[in-house]
């Protein structure tokens, strides 16, 4: 009987937070496939531990954070490998059918350091406070400020909303303005 009122906690807990986490990992990692794949994951691991994650603050704080931790384990492999295939001659990467608008915000986030971008998305794309990034990352308010304000810099070379930004702490930027994730 417990059993059975874990599983439909949790299937609430899945159904309530599903869309966010995948909207979330899809800004951070430009694959919605990865995406995808890495919420999967992160879901799989909170079911097996569901008993203990669901009196966490936050749980769906935690699926993001295991799911960005195995995004980027899986980022650096991918990385890896296709260095290893640029270097042998390999073919360019394919890039599925987009609209330019999301293509650039995906491109421009792609060359910026993980932890700016992470910060980024949970900032303007999940509309967590500074105080809650901190408390998700385990890094402290000032060091998600900083990487605020360097994500925000430099992203300005890339995306032409940032530049009148790039000084600005406003919380409205070329993110919430192009729509990249529906339901986040």
């Amino acid at each position: 009987m417990a059993e059975e009122a874990d599983s439909t906690d949790f299937a609430g807990f899945y159904t309530a937070s599903a869309t966010r986490v995948v909207g979330y990992l899809y800004v951070v990692l430009g694959s919605l496939a990865e995406a995808e794949d890495a919420a999967q994951e992160a879901y799989t691991r909170a079911w097996l531990r569901w008993s203990r994650v669901r009196g966490y603050d936050d749980p769906e704080a935690w699926v993001r954070t295991v799911g960005f931790r195995v995004a980027m384990s899986a980022w650096r492999k991918t990385r890896n490998r296709l260095s290893a295939h640029r270097t042998s001659g390999g073919s360019s990467v394919h890039v599925p059918d987009l609209s330019p608008d999301r293509l650039v915000v995906v491109d421009a986030l792609r060359r910026i350091p993980a932890e700016q971008r992470r910060a980024l998305v949970l900032f303007h794309m999940l509309g967590l406070t500074v105080t809650e990034i901190s408390d998700e990352t385990g890094a402290p308010v000032g060091t998600v400020k900083a990487r605020l304000s360097r994500g925000r810099k430099a992203l300005a070379p890339y995306v032409s909303e940032f530049a009148d930004d790039e000084d600005d702490n406003q919380q409205s930027t070329g993110f919430a303005k192009k729509g990249m994730v529906s339901g986040a």
